[in-house]
């Protein structure tokens, strides 16, 4: 028996298959390169909390976005 994916709103194999695509044939500059883009876009906020705080954050990202 063949296992049904669920894929969140707006994903499905192809896209999951693109991405895996992108990050597989990236060389290790390209993927430091993307890392340190990301950590100078004003538009999003990286922080670090602890991991048992991990499913609360996420919870309160999913009702904000629903």
């Amino acid at each position: 028996m063949k296992n049904k994916t669920n894929f969140p709103p707006g994903w499905d194999e192809e896209r999951v298959q693109r991405v895996l695509g992108h990050y597989e044939s990236q060389t290790e500059e390209e993927a430091v390169a993307e890392d340190e883009a990301a950590f100078e876009d004003n538009a999003h906020t990286v922080m670090e909390i602890p991991n048992e705080l991990v499913p609360s954050v996420r919870q309160l990202l999913a009702k904000r976005a629903g």
